[in-house]
């Protein structure tokens, strides 16, 4: 086979990146491993509690229960289920906010719940007031977002904690990209700073592990109750997990990725990542285009279709928000250089240039 891999010269739309050496050389050696079968695959099954741990540590949670799911859309689907299941409401209900993943839509398709989506405010997070006017006793899961996909915006936590709590419904944190940068970010999101239940994290994204390596926390290991199936011919007796066979390799790289950066590494890379959204953001301001501040790595910019797909033509590889803002992820893989070289190309495209500094001639 003659295929190659995308490079990542270019790429400045992916929530994935370049695993880090340690995860790339520990999933080679477990690739025919499945941690879904635990009983003839003892050591990925310790690989995956160890995993967890970890996972435990970043999200601040002292009793970690949970496994790796192949991406965050799983372990959403997982979190909704689990509300269901818990649930005695005939139809129950999911709250999330505007600003909710495309994947809480393929959940509520699934399981057959009702799928509420509350506005977000002048910042794109999520409203507390437009949630409470949302949910009621059938409410069975209220929905916040730490680092979203568009705008890497972060809920209010805590209140949509108390909303849910108040409301008698679980809790879910749906922090997939932002829960690797977090930590380091100075706002409330973890299982220390509001009662969240269930949290979606995913190392192989800002974790830098291999693909797939999703995880799915749980504040209560009794709520991986809710998951269970017998498995009449494996040598375990239940699995809660949603796929069977499972990636022995997103276990062991993630375990590798977080045990080579956590905390120190991620912290690093958290600022190299900031510093370079702000670089960003402050270079297409001087080039006149609209710029959504970045809270979280990533910028959005008001940037022409014409223009988009002249970029696109250069091999630049990126996307648009839902309003239509050009999106750039500052990843671990996207350098200052890149970033240079990317502005270049869109002034050249556009006719632009940057406003002089004040004591140039």
């Amino acid at each position: 086979m003659q295929a190659e891999p995308q490079a990542f010269d270019r790429v400045l739309s992916s929530m994935c990146t370049k695993p880090h050496p340690a995860a790339r050389e520990a999933a080679e050696r477990f690739l025919a491993t499945n941690p879904g079968d635990p009983g003839t695959y003892p050591a990925v099954a310790e690989l995956e509690a160890r995993a967890v741990s970890l996972l435990g540590e970043v999200t601040a949670l002292p009793d970690p229960s949970g496994y790796v799911a192949s991406g965050g859309t799983e372990a959403n689907i997982q979190a909704v289920r689990i509300a269901r299941e818990r649930s005695d409401a005939r139809r129950p209900n999911v709250v999330v906010p505007g600003s909710g993943h495309f994947s809480f839509r393929k959940a509520a398709d699934l399981l057959g719940v009702e799928l509420r989506i509350a506005p977000t405010d002048d910042d794109r997070r999520a409203d507390a007031e437009a949630v409470c006017q949302c949910v009621d006793d059938e409410t069975a899961l209220v929905v916040g977002v730490a680092g979203s996909t568009e705008y890497g915006r972060v809920d209010p936590i805590p209140a949509l904690g108390e909303i849910a709590r108040d409301t008698d419904a679980l809790f879910h944190v749906d922090a997939a990209w932002g829960g690797f940068v977090l930590p380091f970010a100075d706002r409330p999101w973890n299982f220390a700073d509001a009662p969240v239940d269930t949290m979606t994290i995913d190392p192989h994204k800002m974790g830098q592990a291999a693909v797939p390596a999703g995880g799915l926390l749980v504040r209560d290991e009794r709520l991986l109750d809710e998951l269970a199936v017998d498995t009449p011919y494996l040598e375990t007796t239940a699995q809660a997990t949603l796929t069977g066979t499972r990636s022995g390799a997103g276990v062991a790289s993630a375990v590798a990725a977080m045990e080579a950066l956590w905390p120190a590494g991620y912290a690093a890379q958290y600022e190299r990542s900031r510093a370079n959204a702000a670089w960003l953001a402050g270079a297409l301001a001087d080039l006149s285009f609209d710029v959504v501040e970045p809270t979280l790595p990533i910028v959005a910019a008001d940037v022409s279709s014409g223009a988009f797909e002249a970029l696109r033509n250069e091999g630049w590889r990126l996307s648009r928000t839902g309003a239509g803002e050009l999106r750039v992820v500052c990843m671990p893989h996207v350098s200052r250089a890149m970033l240079e070289s990317f502005v270049d190309d869109l002034a050249a495209i556009t006719g632009r240039a940057s406003a002089p500094l004040a004591n140039d001639h």
